[in-house]
């Protein structure tokens, strides 16, 4: 059905790793966002490259095409993480002191 590899561990990594940079400055759900929203980038980015690149193909040619269950995992590992992480968070600040907010 589908294989987890190493590029979706490190994702998962590096994603709740820029989470937890840009936690201080935007919140942990803002930070969660845009954390993914680094990897979502990326793989559309990459699509559109598999395409003959941004100029050779139209706005929504990386959305729609050469999309695997491999890419899609690339994406949700890091959403997974860093969902997890800001879930988690809520329920053991209160526990160390700080107010939700």
């Amino acid at each position: 059905m589908f294989e987890l590899n190493t590029t979706h561990l490190e994702h998962f990594a590096i994603g709740i790793g820029i989470q937890l940079l840009l936690w201080p400055v935007f919140g942990r759900w803002a930070a969660a966002g845009m954390s993914v929203a680094v990897f979502l980038g990326r793989e559309i980015a990459q699509h559109e490259a598999k395409g003959g690149g941004g100029n050779a193909v139209p706005w929504y040619y990386g959305l729609v095409y050469h999309w695997n269950m491999d890419s899609v995992l690339d994406v949700a590992a890091p959403l997974a993480g860093c969902v997890l992480l800001a879930l988690a968070a809520r329920n053991w600040l209160p526990l160390i002191g700080v107010k939700r907010g």
